[in-house]
């Protein structure tokens, strides 16, 4: 079983909000995992009777309420529609989440138990299930009365905040450039049935990407890219980047609130070589809102200046908050290296466009 520090078992599961929810995407709320076993034992059926009588402090902002059911016969509960932000059930009745958490024994007896999570997915405690469950769901909440809201976390991302990457020169011609073509809508990248596919939510995603054609224009940003930030990875990350995927201006658009939620960009066949996301506003002095947000390490934004840079792992969770005046106009390209390439190679049957060796003469 998990204990006291340790992080989270990540998992993938039927829920009430998402037929394949990503439980890693629920980082940056305080999260009560609770492993009730089945609503037919005394104990988990009071403790979801006080989960109900509780939405107002399971606020889906501050804590989030996670009931994972072992039992097909809480199919009805766990098929149905969303009951609250801060309240989602999973179906795990193979038990295969619960053995990862080592709440099933090798027996296959089972002892129900809460986990309660920090922002960043780490145990704060190790609460068993016992009796018939009264105070459970108030022994889990004491816990956290007296932890500051995530929103108020001191820890920092690790990520790199690099000025003058592009002058402004060339910020004004990527925005000219965009504006001369047109945008078209973004999706977000999903494996289904083994093909990493695009798919289009604007709840969850809504910017419009312009491809940048110009040959001897996508030289010069290799040119800048070489130069000004693959040292600085090398220096901070010790990682020799060697290849860049991508050459997007994106728009997120203030009329239409655009935004991206919380996401990882390697999580499919088609991202995994992904190593390093780049993000080099072009006109940070022109909109409000459209900031970078890691909501494992807290609420604080990370706003680069025009021309300036966010640098950071494909693996972080990361959102774009939505832009609530103006444009947002932002160079999108991600980094890897020769590794990471071979693992494009393997999966190039689900992949499509090519990327750019950044040792090849310009």
């Amino acid at each position: 079983m998990l204990h006291i520090g340790d992080p989270a078992i990540w998992f993938v599961a039927r829920s009430t909000v998402n037929p394949k929810f990503h439980f890693d995407t629920v980082a940056g709320r305080y999260v009560l995992l609770s492993f009730f076993g089945s609503t037919r034992h005394p104990a988990a059926s009071r403790l979801l009777s006080d989960v109900e009588t509780a939405r107002t402090a399971l606020d889906g902002e501050r804590i989030v309420f996670l009931g994972v059911s072992c039992d097909p016969a809480d199919e009805a509960r766990v098929g149905a529609a969303l009951i609250s932000a801060g309240i989602i059930y999973f179906a795990d009745f193979e038990a295969r989440i619960a053995r990862e958490y080592g709440v099933v024994n090798a027996l296959g007896q089972m002892q129900p138990t809460t986990f309660v999570l920090d922002e960043g997915l780490r145990v704060l405690a190790v609460l068993p299930l016992v009796e018939d469950g009264s105070g459970h769901l108030a022994q889990a909440l004491q816990t956290l009365e007296a932890l500051p809201p995530p929103a108020e976390s001191t820890r920092t991302a690790p990520v790199l905040m690099l000025d003058r990457v592009f002058e402004p020169e060339l910020c004004r011609t990527l925005i000219d450039v965009y504006n001369a073509q047109g945008g078209v809508d973004s999706g977000f990248m999903r494996d289904i049935e083994g093909k990493t596919t695009g798919i289009y939510d604007y709840s969850f995603k809504r910017r419009s990407d312009c491809e940048i054609l110009d040959q001897e224009l996508i030289r010069t940003l290799h040119r800048r890219i070489s130069a000004r930030v693959v040292p600085e990875i090398r220096k901070a990350f010790n990682f020799e980047v060697t290849r860049i995927e991508r050459h997007i201006v994106a728009c997120y658009d203030g009329q239409s609130g655009g935004h991206f939620r919380p996401h990882r960009d390697n999580t499919s066949l088609g991202t995994a070589h992904r190593r390093f996301a780049v993000s080099i506003n072009l006109n940070s002095e022109e909109f409000e809102g459209g900031n970078l947000r890691f909501p494992e390490f807290g609420l604080r934004t990370y706003r680069p200046t025009t021309g300036g840079a966010v640098v950071f792992g494909c693996s972080l969770l990361h959102e774009a908050t939505p832009v609530t005046q103006g444009k947002r106009y932002v160079f999108l390209p991600f980094l890897y290296d020769e590794a990471a390439a071979r693992i494009r190679d393997q999966n190039r049957a689900s992949i499509t466009g090519e990327a750019i060796d950044l040792n090849r003469p310009s």
